[in-house]
């Protein structure tokens, strides 16, 4: 609580690079952060970013829960291989896919480079292309949260009505659309409103090891360029008003979410 209010109260103040001097100069900081192109373009990769994690992430997450929870051979193996991606940190998830992904050494740009005739990815000096590898990074490492979630739900759904609607001569399909999925509502909501959270502040990690934020602020999300304004710019007034900010936006969102999705959410087995 009191960073927080420590935050609202410096979000209106402009002090010098030390700390050594406050000046009160009400909403400026909000309408210079509001106003400046380097923000629209950082808030731009976050959508594009939280977008991918959230919509993607959730979807993979889903299928392969789906299929864990068949009754196959070395079931156990599958669940833990799936599953332990979450133990790993954001840092070292990045230092990972950073690795892989290494233009020069990189297993991931040997494999694109045979696979496409020569094609040599150069992640680190292309925007798109780095936003598309630090997204996929961030969505790997929280795909095993979101299957333990699924996979829980999924054994919480009665069988019976599984088997009532074979009966009833419903296909695969239909069965997931009117059965499985009305019935993962809760824990959809659940994972949808976690993985916003994630994808928005938990990436910090990831961000500072693969990119730095580039190349061109490519990869330069709202996290990460509140950290660079504090820190590295010793902005402290506009770092300040960015965090207010991103929480308005967060809470708005999270309130809309939960709002319309709660209405639609089945409990009942």
């Amino acid at each position: 609580i009191v960073p927080f209010l420590q935050s609202v109260v410096g979000s209106f103040h402009r002090s010098t690079a030390f700390g050594t001097r406050t000046v009160y100069v009400g909403l400026e900081n909000y309408a210079r952060v509001l106003t400046s192109s380097d923000y629209h373009t950082s808030a731009i990769a976050t959508l594009l970013f939280s977008g991918f994690v959230i919509v993607i992430g959730l979807a993979v997450s889903l299928v392969i829960a789906l299929l864990l929870n068949q009754k196959i051979r070395g079931l156990g193996f599958y669940q833990v291989a799936f599953v332990w991606t979450y133990a790993i940190s954001p840092a070292v998830a990045g230092a990972i896919w950073a690795l892989m992904f290494a233009p020069a050494t990189g297993i991931a740009p040997f494999i694109i480079a045979k696979l496409s005739g020569g094609y040599l990815l150069n992640w680190m000096t292309n925007g798109p292309a780095a936003l598309l590898v630090v997204s996929i990074a961030a969505t790997w490492n929280m795909l095993g949260y979101n299957i333990v979630f699924f996979l829980a739900g999924l054994q919480n759904i009665s069988e019976e009505l599984v088997d009532s609607a074979r009966v009833d001569g419903a296909g695969p399909w239909r069965t997931f659309w009117d059965i499985t999925f009305p019935m993962l509502s809760p824990t959809t909501t659940f994972l949808l409103f976690v993985n916003t959270i994630y994808a928005f502040f938990q990436v910090f990690g990831l961000i500072d090891i693969m990119t730095h934020g580039g190349p061109g602020d490519a990869t330069n999300i709202l996290i990460y360029k509140l950290y660079r304004d504090a820190f590295l710019y010793l902005d402290s007034g506009a770092a300040s008003a960015q965090s207010i900010i991103i929480f308005i936006v967060i809470s708005a969102a999270a309130i809309v979410q939960l709002h319309f999705a709660m209405r639609r959410a089945i409990y009942a087995r």
